[in-house]
């Protein structure tokens, strides 16, 4: 189908010399105020290079950006539930765990978990991002992409988005376009929200734990929210560690403390823990357990993080099943409108319509398997070759939902060894809205929206992680019409 096309910020094409230059002073701007990663190609811990970015923030329908902010403290409430009903987790994925060896792994630490009841009681804290394309069959309504629940990234770097856009408009004489920026303190507020958990716990020794990759290339999103806890919260240590070396420091005290080096660490952010690749051996797994196992309160704790799986999703999405969660008739209407058509491919009579579906128009779908991180999923054509070679049991580890058709805008991308000047591309936008949420099993102590971020790629791309190298970092240009 065709696409339409948004509004521009200004007016395109900027002219080469102009372009050159502001060019130029962008690149500067990101790389002295981190909007940068380590090359995953030549990887060198002493060197940074700029993250891709948008020269021009990218238009974005006010009343959608609108709606997605409203909507966040919904949808932690919702997750935050979901999270916390074990029935509900038990049957959604019976059939995902025989299928997907990563989330049954998951799973089985679950399991142990629900047979120790002290540990249900704990308090989780939830830092979320909830990812949305206009759909332009349905007038730019925002649909939902994604729920993050576990690694929810970019929210340190993109909060410098919206200054460095207001400064290259500035520099090209747009200084009245700035009113149409939102203001974006996603930093400030997944940081709060930890330190609010870490105040929780009532140790003012204790740590708040970073669980990070063996290798980390989106090191100033990370140190971002370490930055800034040590500037706000003085009295408040960030330490860093990963699963490997959770596994060999790691142990839990007599009061089920997490005490990792001879220091408690009283909240864990996991930044890693998402993929496979994360789980080289039984031993991260082990870490994994053993961390789930202490009082430390978890981010995301490992109900949390089932709560976040495709399948989840595709279960809220049947008629009826919201309100067991949310019991205000109004807001699950309010969520039921951002949905997209879901479909199970379990090995059932379900499960075969949607595998019928796929097959027969796939380029109305796309195909995704239990995984957050960006460069899983599989689109048109290609979803019928993975289907048919897969067996029941494997295509039970996968969800099926409709392809979301995003309007297009015009905009320039300025991104590591790219072409001087930038070329003038057909880009797409998904808007990331945080929330950070703090409860237990019977109650919720806090529940904010606390910023956003956009993300930006060619139109003719179908994935767009910007740490898997695809997409850009953005920030929306709110337009009325």
């Amino acid at each position: 189908m065709s696409n339409s096309y948004l509004a521009t910020c200004i007016n395109f094409p900027i002219e080469r010399d102009v372009l050159l230059d502001i060019v130029e002073k962008a690149k500067d701007w990101a790389l002295m105020h981190g909007v940068g990663l380590r090359s995953k190609a030549n990887f060198n811990p002493d060197v940074m290079q700029i993250a891709p970015f948008t020269l021009i923030p990218t238009a974005f329908p006010r009343q959608e950006f609108e709606k997605a902010v409203r909507l966040q403290t919904i949808l932690n409430e919702l997750m935050h539930w979901v999270a916390h009903d074990s029935d509900f987790l038990c049957e959604t994925l019976s059939s995902t765990i025989k299928g997907d060896e990563f989330t049954a792994n998951l799973f089985q630490i679950y399991e142990t978990i629900l047979a120790e009841n002290d540990q249900q009681e704990r308090m989780s804290l939830g830092l979320l991002r909830s990812d949305y394309l206009p759909h332009n069959v349905e007038d730019n309504s925002i649909k939902q992409v994604e729920i993050n629940a576990i690694a929810s990234s970019f929210g340190g770097i993109s909060t410098y988005m919206t200054p460095m856009h207001s400064y290259i408009l500035q520099e090209l004489g747009y200084a009245d376009k700035l009113v149409n920026l939102p203001p974006n303190n996603a930093l400030a507020g997944l940081c709060d929200a930890m330190v609010e958990a870490w105040n929780l716990q009532a140790n003012r020794e204790a740590v708040i734990l970073f669980i990070v990759e063996d290798v980390t290339y989106n090191i100033c999103d990370q140190r971002f929210h370490e930055f800034y806890i040590r500037r706000e919260y003085p009295h408040v240590k960030v330490i860093r560690k990963t699963l490997t070396e959770i596994h060999k420091f790691g142990k839990l005290g007599p009061k089920k403390e997490l005490i990792v080096n001879d220091v408690v660490a009283s909240v864990v952010y996991f930044r890693a823990a998402y993929d496979p690749q994360h789980f080289p051996s039984k031993n991260e797994w082990d870490a994994r357990l053993l961390i789930e196992k202490s009082y430390a309160i978890k981010c995301p704790s490992i109900q949390y993080q089932l709560a976040g799986t495709k399948k989840v999703q595709q279960a809220l999405a049947k008629p009826g099943i919201l309100g067991r969660f949310i019991k205000d008739a109004t807001q699950i209407k309010a969520i039921s409108d951002i949905f997209t058509g879901i479909y199970s491919l379990d090995d059932n009579e379900e499960g075969r319509k949607g595998l019928e579906m796929a097959l027969k128009d796939p380029e109305r779908y796309v195909l995704k398997p239990q995984r957050e991180g960006g460069g899983n999923n599989t689109y048109g054509m290609e979803i019928v070759d993975a289907l048919k070679n897969m067996s029941a049991l494997e295509r039970s580890g996968y969800i099926l939902m409709e392809r979301i058709f995003p309007p297009i805008s015009k905009g320039y991308v300025v991104r590591p060894g790219g072409p001087s000047p930038p070329e003038l591309l057909d880009l797409i936008s998904e808007l990331g809205i945080f929330g950070a949420i703090i409860g237990d099993k019977s109650k919720i102590l806090y529940n904010k929206q606390c910023g956003h971020m956009l993300r930006t790629k060619l139109s003719s791309v179908n994935e767009g992680g910007v740490a898997a190298g695809l997409g850009a970092l953005d920030s929306p240009y709110l337009i009325d019409d």
